[in-house]
């Protein structure tokens, strides 16, 4: 016990001396290191976390700046600052096409790491082809690939950490463009290129450019179908209207509370191939100048957003444009023709037979303020053509339907001052359920009846996610009915107009604002009092030639055929035949004459890829055939279409893999015109327009100048785990200076007790 004592109590100096060295290093090290260490732990902590938070794309409400469009995350409180796009449109039109470069300009305002996805229109008939991605000095070209190809390699990019590009068609009017790994408060450029034919309908020719995707009304799948499993098993899947709901349901912002987002600037070169008259741009102040007779050069005036489509026509300066034209490209070994043939007006007369007209208008609340205006005055206006020999009825739509007269009608002086009336008192409110009045349109009870020429006439923004259930009903029950599709608005659903009307055997016309209705009604009623010209052919002397559209439409007063075709040889004739009434027509073109064209190879194709969805839709071939034949054309021609997309990857990664990534979607001006409590307060109040919370629900300002928060989704907005171990480093910090400070003090005890 001694020996014991006598050892704790002994000096240094008899301590052994490595024993000594020692006890003095560790001395030293808890004096001089150990808190050291601790603290630059703590420190090191400190400043990691502020990095880490300088990195993450989510923010706190204290975190933003007055004005700045925040997107609700799926953790609560924090939110991600919405991506910004800047677009710019320059077209040029020369003859009977149109060449576009469209050019995005991305931006990320936030301090972490973003992949912005943006969805837009485009016109319905364009031939998308080619995209180009610019990173700082650097040009990545992209490949049409076979869609779900495409989406892999994106995907892979992205988890990478390449910056991607991918243009996907959710329709034939709107796509979605996804681009990956956009730095912090950096910008990625964009250039996606199409073609189109230009339209021309009597003697004046158009050309629209799409802005803006409208809020779409998605119908809940109340009358369900089910798809069983072809292995036997009895369990399957019930079918959804609209499948894709997610993707064409971006976020859209309130005007009231929110400035206009998505700047955009457009140009168009106009070579129409003739002396030009009027060029007038009917929705936007634009700047002209004039290069020669037959060249303009039309750019848009101040500053303009994407809220509006927008719409340019010319007129030859004669007034009256060219009954026929030719044109030719060569491309590779096949050889191209576009032809437009408009058959003579003189010959035309009026039609003997009464009309059966059943009118539909839809007072949904996508129809709100503008656009409900346009559609009453248009109806109005068709009412006050009737003759009393003409039978008619009215049914009007939103998430309920109400018709008129339980029949059609006469046509006489009472039954008219009573629609008209009936339409006066229409109001915009509810859900779009276009189904159910289309198929009360087509329920025709005289189907047999000869002796009146029926005609429906529906006046709609056509802003609905379900548009093949509509064009499936109308290639079903046709009949002997005709439908002619108003479009009303600032941006209508152009796609389904068109295809209604083409499946529908009628035409389509569109009314953007309320100084149009009386030209445009005038001229739609011109049609559908003058006879069809039917039973049209179109034969190259040739051979050889593959001639698109497979099915030759009736044409109405003023509406020219076009036909486009891949021939064997540019050499014969095209001969066009028909039925104007009860005379027969005929015209034949000389093709060695034609003239030189552009793009014609693409608008082919397109055409061809659209014959094969109609065909489809007719039930002429199965589905998997319409499939086979749509990839086979898109790959071979190098077009995004339903079955391809285009992609482009960045080789250099520059994400690095510890930073996260958040999604999140561009959000949308609403279309000028659009009542937001119509479409988005009334719709939301329906179960029937919800699907598990996929539609976007907004958020308005509580007071002052609050940031402007959007609700997404949380299986839109998938969200990385931002934590870091930030916190445990600074606690093990802290527990070292404490360890450190304890055995300082029990060393310098010891010492003091030697």
């Amino acid at each position: 016990m001694k020996t014991a004592t006598f050892h704790t109590q002994q000096s240094p100096q008899a301590m052994p001396h490595w024993l000594r060295r020692t006890c003095q290093a560790l001395w030293l090290i808890n004096i001089v290191g150990l808190p050291f260490i601790a603290l630059a732990i703590f420190f090191f902590s400190l400043v990691t976390a502020h990095a880490e938070t300088a990195q993450s794309p989510l923010v706190t409400l204290d975190d933003v700046k007055s004005g700045t469009l925040l997107l609700k995350s799926a953790e609560a409180s924090r939110y991600v600052e919405a991506p910004r796009v800047a677009t710019d449109v320059d077209i040029v039109v020369s003859g009977p096409t149109a060449r576009a470069r469209i050019t995005q300009i991305f931006s990320n305002p936030s301090n972490g790491w973003v992949e912005a996805v943006y969805a837009y229109p485009l016109p319905e008939d364009s031939a998308v082809h080619a995209l180009k991605m610019v990173v700082g000095k650097r040009v990545i070209v992209g490949d049409i690939k076979e869609k779900k190809e495409a989406k892999a390699i994106y995907e892979t990019a992205k988890a990478s950490g390449r910056k991607a590009s991918l243009i996907e068609q959710q329709r034939p009017n709107l796509f979605t463009n996804s681009v990956a790994n956009i730095g912090p408060h950096e910008q990625v450029v964009v250039q996606i290129d199409y073609q189109e034919p230009v339209r021309l309908s009597g003697d004046e020719f158009s050309l629209r450019v799409p802005l803006v995707v409208a809020p779409r009304y998605n119908p809940a799948p109340i009358t369900q179908t089910a798809d069983l499993a072809a292995d036997g098993s009895g369990w399957g899947t019930t079918a959804d209207p609209v499948a894709d709901r997610s993707k064409i349901t971006p976020p859209v912002l309130d005007p009231r509370v929110n400035a206009p987002v998505n700047p955009v600037s457009i140009k168009v070169r106009l070579q129409a191939g003739f002396a030009l008259g009027e060029v007038k741009s009917h929705h936007h102040a634009v700047n002209t100048e004039t290069i020669d007779a037959q060249t303009q050069v039309i750019a848009l005036a101040g500053d303009n957003h994407a809220d509006r489509d927008f719409e340019l026509t010319w007129k030859p300066q004669n007034a009256k444009a060219p009954a026929v034209g030719l044109f030719r490209e060569t491309v590779g070994k096949h050889d191209y023709a576009l032809a437009y043939v408009t058959p003579p007006v003189a010959q035309q007369k009026q039609e003997q037979r009464p009309r059966e007209i059943v009118f539909v208008i839809d007072n949904s609340g996508s129809m709100g303020g503008t656009s409900m205006n346009q559609a009453k005055a248009s109806l109005d206006y068709a009412l006050s053509r009737l003759k009393p020999a003409d039978r008619f009825n009215v049914i009007r739509f939103d998430d309920t339907m109400t018709s008129l007269f339980q029949d059609t009608v006469a046509a006489d002086r009472e039954n008219v001052s009573t629609a008209r009336e009936f339409v006066g008192d229409l109001e915009a409110s509810g859900g779009t359920e276009m189904l159910a009045p289309l198929e009360a349109a087509l329920n025709d009870r005289r189907p047999n009846d000869q002796s009146f020429v029926r005609q429906i006439v529906f006046l709609t923004d056509g802003a609905i996610g379900n548009e093949q259930q509509l064009l499936d009903t109308i290639a079903a029950r046709l009949g002997r009915s005709r439908v002619f599709m108003v479009g009303i608005g600032s941006a209508p659903n152009n796609y389904l107009m068109n295809r209604a009307a083409e499946l529908g055997r009628g035409t389509f016309t569109s009314i953007g604002s309320t100084d149009q209705v009386d030209e445009r009604m005038r001229s739609l009623f011109a049609k559908l009092e003058s006879p069809v010209i039917t039973n049209l052919s179109a034969t190259f002397s040739a051979g050889n030639a593959d001639v698109t559209p497979a099915i030759l439409p009736d044409l109405y007063r003023g509406e020219p055929l076009v036909i486009a075709a891949r021939l064997g040889s540019l050499s014969g004739t095209l001969t066009v035949k028909g039925m104007i009434g009860t005379q027969p027509w005929e015209v034949t073109l000389p093709v060695a004459k034609a003239a030189e064209g552009e793009g014609l190879s693409k608008l082919w194709a397109r055409r061809k890829i659209s014959d094969a969805e109609v065909e489809s839709t007719l039930g002429k071939i199965s589905r998997d055939e319409a499939d086979k034949r749509i990839l086979k054309l898109a790959l071979e021609n190098s077009l995004v279409s339903r079955l391809t997309s285009l992609v482009a990857v960045d080789k250099t990664p520059s994400r690095a893999q510890d930073k996260p990534l958040t999604r999140a979607d561009v959000p949308l001006n609403l279309p000028a015109g659009w009542d937001f409590d119509k479409v988005f307060g009334e719709q939301a109040s329906r179960k029937a327009s919800l699907d598990n919370g996929s539609d976007i629900q907004l958020a308005k300002l509580a007071a002052g100048k609050k940031p402007v928060i959007q609700q997404a989704p949380a299986d839109e907005l998938p969200l990385p785990q931002t934590a870091t171990d930030a916190e445990l480093r600074m606690i093990a910090g802290l527990m070292l200076l404490l360890a450190s400070a304890g055995l300082f003090f029990i060393t310098r005890k010891t010492r003091g007790n030697a």
